[in-house]
């Protein structure tokens, strides 16, 4: 089992990597952020352009590994459609679990391919890479939620 999972983790994270989702770039964003990884040089740009405080198209464009990349793709495939509040409780979930000891995020909020990127914490220097995405989502909604004028905010994990 323990070698399927493994299987199935490495296709899902390559595929996600190959072909990112979200990889266009959003002229007009509502909300912008930008996340760096020091520790692995990874760098993402997040854009999100909403409807009201609904999320309608994302911008997540990584210079980095394949983990982080693939978190960024996931992220964009997952909160498209998702309120903003849809979007930070999730982030806020992932984070807790990959700094837990769960074996999957609730099904209620409906986590796709995140639930495979949980497999990263058995490489605890990995797991900022995988949470470079979301930490990023969650400054760009706070800066959105405190009224900052729309710009860019850099979060580093």
């Amino acid at each position: 089992m323990i070698g399927e999972m493994d299987e199935l983790y490495r296709e899902v994270i390559l595929d996600h990597h190959r072909a990112p989702r979200g990889s266009a770039v959003i002229d007009t964003p509502d909300l912008e952020a930008e996340g760096k990884n020091p520790s692995c040089g990874d760098e993402l740009t997040l854009k999100l352009r909403l409807d009201g405080d609904c999320v309608v198209e994302v911008s997540a464009v990584t210079c980095g590994c394949a983990i982080a990349t693939a978190s960024g793709s996931i992220l964009a495939e997952l909160v498209t459609g998702r309120t903003l509040a849809e979007v930070r409780q999730l982030a806020d979930a992932f984070r807790e679990h990959m700094h837990g000891d769960g074996d999957e995020l609730p099904d209620e909020l409906d986590p796709g391919d995140l639930d495979i990127l949980t497999s990263v914490r058995r490489f605890p220097a990995r797991i900022k890479c995988a949470l470079l995405p979301w930490m990023t989502a969650l400054e760009a909604i706070a800066s959105h939620t405190q009224d900052r004028p729309v710009g860019v905010s850099t979060t580093e994990v």
